[in-house]
């Protein structure tokens, strides 16, 4: 590699940042947490140091490691009568959806201490220079784009449901304007918050001052979050999920994660499937892959209700017995993500996935920060509210992932954002990669389709041609053109031959080398 390194992420400051740290001498694991520290602002629903994530860490030196810092269940849950929790319907335009926010939704955060971990581990600058641009981006202002000026307006509920959130997400006089395209976001107290924590370190977060701000709310507005919980939360290590395919490994999140391993499932079903697969506008290749996705739900897969048969077959018992122990029990997360993948020229790869569900509606008072809403997601609780169990790391569908591909000499690190869809999304990538052998940009451009709960979704397709796929699935809707529906896959690849990329277009997706 000739060049210090390659980007993919959400936004162009978001991967802006992470080539300056790059030139500047920091590695791949520098530049990963310096683009999400400038994602706090320039995708402001996206990230936050108040959600968590995993970050996939590839490393000639040190190996290959999952971290998993998401968030954690509180140890002493409240009465559901003492808490801050309410129900805001948020409106997509074709739908709309309710959500639970409030102090009391919010769950111990992880981010932090995520940030921490891998930099003491794996990073090579001093932490305030990875947050330089992202405090200066704060303090200076960064105008919404078109795509995150949308995302804000889809949740107003949430970001206009406090005097703290409307200050920083609304503009003028009282009741204010939303934030739009072309406005700036701009918060001060934020950025003194992350410079402190970078000179200061993450004990102000969890033990300090911040943490002191945090438990305050918490205890004083209807929240579940103690200073135990704060200073016992720890960053997980694991190693990673791999899976062959057509001569490839995939590494990806392991349980208790749901979506790497359902990755996982998928590509077993499709290992014997031909490799000169039909093109995406044929019925033939989308009915295999619906059926493939139908097979892997999770709901299927929770319940373990396949019968012995050809399908059945194909699945590895041991995934089946590690899904079982690990997942099937655990509370869940799903909501707004984003990612971010890097490669630098040592041979050090990250792949970062980060969310902070749709946000509890607050500001943390003084810091700019809004946390995370992840004990109010609907799909956590099937039977009702309140009923998850303490003192347990949540699961995700976020899947931060790498191909090793030594037929072509490469390694290719992606992830992306999308809720449920993310699984599909990075699964079809991978097999346009594998299976159809397309160039980086092609596999990631290529539509898509999803497959939940016996309805499919396609992503631009002619309904002539796509008649017997139809047939099979009266349930259905064909997308006009791409959306962010189906998920947004950022990869980076490193090969004998250089350095390639793709950002999802779906999502603001941007590839920038340094």
């Amino acid at each position: 590699m000739n060049r210090k390194g390659a980007v993919a992420a959400g936004h162009p400051l978001t991967a802006e940042t992470a080539c300056t740290v790059l030139r500047e001498g920091g590695n791949a694991f520098d530049a990963a947490i310096a683009a999400f520290c400038s994602a706090c602002i320039t995708e402001p629903v996206l990230a936050s140091l108040g959600g968590g994530g995993f970050l996939l860490a590839c490393s000639p030196r040190h190996g290959e490691h999952l971290y998993d810092f998401f968030v954690h269940t509180p140890r002493r849950p409240r009465p559901p009568e003492e808490l801050d929790f309410y129900p805001v319907t948020v409106d997509f335009g074709t739908a709309t959806q309710e959500f639970h926010i409030g102090t009391g939704a919010i769950a111990t955060p992880g981010m932090v201490r995520g940030m921490f971990a891998v930099h003491a581990d794996l990073g090579r600058m001093p932490m305030r220079d990875i947050a330089a641009q992202a405090v200066s981006h704060a303090r200076a202002g960064v105008p919404l784009n078109e795509l995150q000026a949308y995302i804000l307006s889809i949740v107003a509920p949430i970001f206009t449901a406090s005097p703290g959130a409307r200050a920083l997400y609304t503009r003028g006089e009282a009741p204010g304007r939303l934030l739009a395209a072309g406005d700036p976001l701009r918060s001060p107290d934020w950025a003194d918050a992350l410079e402190s924590l970078a000179i200061e370190g993450q004990r102000l977060f969890y033990e300090g001052e911040l943490a002191r701000l945090i438990i305050e709310q918490s205890e004083t507005h209807g929240g579940q979050v103690t200073a135990e919980d704060l200073r016992a939360y720890r960053v997980q290590r694991r190693t990673p999920l791999s899976v062959e395919f057509n001569g490839a490994e995939l590494l990806t999140n392991p349980p208790p994660a749901s979506g790497g391993i359902l990755i996982g499932f998928a590509l077993r079903l499709l290992q014997g499937a031909p490799v000169d697969l039909p093109s995406w506008n044929t019925a033939r290749y989308w009915a295999h892959l619906a059926d493939v996705m139908a097979l892997t739900n999770e709901a299927r897969v929770d319940a373990l209700v396949d019968a012995p048969g050809d399908d059945g077959a194909l699945l590895d018992p041991a995934f089946v017995a590690r899904y079982r122990a690990e997942v099937a029990n655990r509370a869940r997360a799903r909501r707004g993500t984003t990612h971010i993948s890097v490669v630098d020229a040592d041979g050090n790869a990250a792949a970062l996935s980060v969310s902070n569900g749709e946000g509890c509606g607050s500001i943390v008072p003084g810091t700019g920060i809004m946390l995370n809403n992840m004990l109010g997601e609907e799909d956590l609780n099937p039977n009702g509210f309140h009923t998850w169990g303490p003192d347990q790391r949540m699961t995700s569908m976020m899947a931060p992932s790498m191909i090793r591909d030594p037929h072509h000499a490469r390694r290719i690190v992606l992830g992306s954002g999308g809720s449920n869809r993310i699984r599909t999304a990075i699964l079809q990538v991978v097999m346009n990669l594998l299976a159809l052998g397309l160039p980086l940009e092609a596999a990631v451009q290529r539509p898509r389709i999803h497959c939940e709960r016996g309805f499919l979704s396609i992503e631009q397709g002619e309904p002539g041609a796509l008649a017997p796929l139809l047939a099979d699935w009266p349930e259905h809707k064909i997308w006009s053109e791409q959306n962010m529906f189906f998920g947004g896959v950022h990869c980076v690849m490193d090969s004998d031959k250089g350095v390639d990329g793709a950002g999802d277009p779906r999502r603001g997706g941007v590839y920038r080398v340094a």
